[in-house]
């Protein structure tokens, strides 16, 4: 859990005005510590929200955490019984009631920030590094699936959660006002955004900012529509910013980019592109080197010459997306900022690149979805003298159509593919490789294709196979400190594995 920042005692009634309860038990004159929807993290004065989900039911530790000092309970379901002295208040949603909750403990904090939400299936990690990275002597936060960067500190993202619960999302915005930062970039997902979780629901976004869309998490949003509207709620939460100068930033490449466009309603958009001339900013020329590419940037009536030390066309569209937010906000040209381009960096467990004595290439990245992998995997191939070969899974209960697809995008470019675990949680590891397998009709197992469920084993057999001018890339990980089975988390690094497998095989990693 995260270390939330202590805040002054709030009345209880206070935080109830942004609420409409379907009834109160108890007292709601007390006062309140702090939130919380862990048992476990139920602090003396804490107001308690159980929270009904997939898995665990919160009503059912309303005792705990009452037990380990709360105060007062947010409940949706009837219950049986009411303990002395404790503050009982029933609402329809207790998701909802906790965003909002959330937002008013904290006192609003996204109301002191310009808050830049990034959106989409792939690149919003490393949108949002090169966003911060770009805001040149602009102090600004960052909230990702890799980092939480909160006044000059960073801090490594340890909650398996992309976008964080609102507690978590408030509280950290609170302490970046409170550390003088101004602006906040915030990783912007499915999740995050959807009503269901409501995760977001009460941050005021200034700049919405949309990547692109593939297939991805459909076992939570049901279909690709949900899944995309779930995304198009941040242009829709813009468009309501009480900021005049709030604006969007949309890929013009992705057929999905329309959808997004209307939902910013009258704020400004700006495009950009690799292939449309027609769009705000946009690249050409684009020369395509295993550090990086080079390309023109061009604005309507000016060109520069430029580049990134980032490999892939797709970072090249990620920097597209971050220069023109941070020349929006910094009132000033694109062009300005291009000398910049060649000193982003970024970020670890994306195409990071395992140096030693071997002859062959190894990097990691988190390219999982079928999307990613029509992107990342020509670009593999091109970087290829020799074989490539792919080491990836799929995690269980997840969108299970995506599976096959991706063992059909790897076999069209992959020579060899070795199927592993990534986060098997509940499901059959082997179930899940025999999934991704099927769409890999063309490979033949234990020939070019083959499954060990084992990471650390797929790993050092992918390694030990390699020779002079293979790629070996390791997807699907990327930064991930974990892999999570039914019964037990395991500790994971992906470069580290890497590197171990590699000193095992007596190579200098």
């Amino acid at each position: 859990m995260l270390n939330c920042i202590p805040m002054e005692r709030m009345p209880l009634e206070r935080l109830l005005t942004e609420l409409n309860p379907l009834s109160i038990h108890g007292d709601a004159k007390k006062s309140i510590s702090s939130i919380a929807f862990d048992s476990n993290y139920s602090d003396p004065g804490a107001l308690f929200f159980a929270l009904s989900g997939a898995h665990v039911d919160g009503h059912q530790y309303i005792d705990s955490a009452i037990d380990r000092g709360a105060q007062a309970v947010m409940h949706s379901k009837a219950l049986a019984a009411y303990r002395p002295g404790i503050t009982y208040i029933r609402v329809p949603d207790t998701r909802r009631a906790l965003s909002r909750v959330s937002a008013a403990f904290y006192r609003h904090p996204s109301r002191e920030l310009t808050a830049i939400g990034v959106t989409g299936t792939d690149g919003k990690s490393t949108t949002v590094s090169l966003i911060r990275q770009l805001l040149v002597n602009i102090p600004t936060g960052i909230i990702s699936t890799t980092t939480f960067g909160i006044g000059g500190e960073e801090r490594i993202n340890h909650l398996r959660q992309s976008t964080p619960e609102a507690p978590h999302i408030h509280a950290m915005l609170r302490e970046m006002v409170n550390k003088n930062q101004s602006h906040v970039a915030i990783e912007a997902t499915s999740h995050g955004l959807s009503l269901t979780n409501c995760r977001l629901a009460d941050v005021e976004f200034d700049v919405a900012v949309f990547t692109n869309l593939s297939r991805e998490h459909l076992e939570f949003h049901g279909s690709i529509e949900n899944y995309r509207e779930d995304k198009i709620r941040l242009f829709r939460m813009m468009a309501e910013s009480r900021n005049p100068e709030a604006f969007g930033v949309v890929n013009a490449d992705d057929v999905a980019n329309e959808h997004f466009v209307r939902a910013a309603g009258k704020r400004k958009i700006l495009r950009y592109s690799i292939r449309n001339q027609e769009a705000d900013i946009f690249a050409t020329e684009l020369r395509a080197k295993p550090d990086g590419t080079e390309f023109l940037l061009h604005t309507p009536g000016q060109t520069t010459q430029s580049g990134i030390k980032l490999p892939g066309l797709y970072n090249v569209e990620n920097t597209l997306a971050a220069l023109c937010t941070a020349a929006k906000l910094q009132e000033i040209s694109v062009h300005e900022l291009a000398s910049k381009l060649p000193e982003l960096r970024g970020i670890k467990g994306r195409m990071e690149v395992i140096r030693g004595s071997m002859d062959f290439h190894i990097l990691v990245d988190y390219a999982h979805s079928p999307g990613s992998f029509e992107k990342v995997l020509p670009f593999l191939k091109t970087l290829c003298t020799g074989r490539l070969i792919l080491i990836f899974g799929s995690a269980g209960e997840r969108d299970i159509g995506k599976r096959p697809r991706q063992g059909a995008i790897a076999a069209r470019y992959a020579d060899i593919v070795f199927l592993s675990d990534e986060d098997p949680r509940g499901e059959n590891p082997e179930k899940i490789l025999k999934d991704i397998a099927r769409g890999a009709a063309a490979m033949r197992q234990k020939e070019n294709l083959f499954l060990i469920p084992d990471r650390r084993q797929a790993i050092f057999q992918a390694l030990k196979l390699a020779r002079k001018g293979d790629l070996v890339a390791a997807l699907g990980k990327g930064h991930e400190n974990s892999i999570i089975y039914a019964n037990h988390v395991l500790p994971w690094d992906e470069a580290e594995v890497c590197k171990e497998a590699l000193c095992s095989l007596g190579f200098e990693a």
